[in-house]
């Protein structure tokens, strides 16, 4: 199965969040052990280094993000994917520009915690523990 994580399923485990750390562990347990195949959205990556930075310092968010795109596979986000963004229907641009991207890059499925922000059916949306809980039967 191909997900794309979402940027909220990363901070868990970068910044420590609980009660939300043990799941999010577990789907990139689950990425490093071969059982999913992890995306993260090319554009996430700066959003990402900009919050973890301000939290855990420049050295910690260089040296975790280097361990993230080792672990996951980069989704293009490029022309296509922001167009369609743009044309959607989403509150959150942010939530849009990540739907477009695991649609024009063929992923099963979005890993957020925020289902609640994306309002489609394909790809599916999850969340890590329905995530862990399908893998796990």
């Amino acid at each position: 199965m191909k997900v794309l994580i979402d940027t909220n399923v990363i901070l868990d485990i970068a910044l420590v969040r609980l009660p939300f750390y043990d799941d999010s562990d577990q789907v990139f347990s689950f990425i490093e052990q071969g059982q999913l195949n992890g995306y993260i959205c090319a554009s996430t990556f700066s959003d990402l280094y900009y919050l973890i930075r301000k939290q855990r310092g420049r050295d910690w968010a260089l040296i975790f993000l280097t361990r993230l795109s080792s672990t996951c596979q980069v989704a293009t986000v490029n022309q296509a994917v922001i167009s369609m963004a743009l044309a959607t229907n989403f509150k959150d641009f942010e939530d849009a520009k990540l739907y477009s991207t695991a649609v024009l890059n063929n992923l099963d499925a979005i890993v957020t915690r925020n289902k609640k922000d994306f309002p489609v059916t394909t790809p599916r949306i999850l969340t890590p523990e329905e995530l862990i809980q399908e893998l796990s039967n």
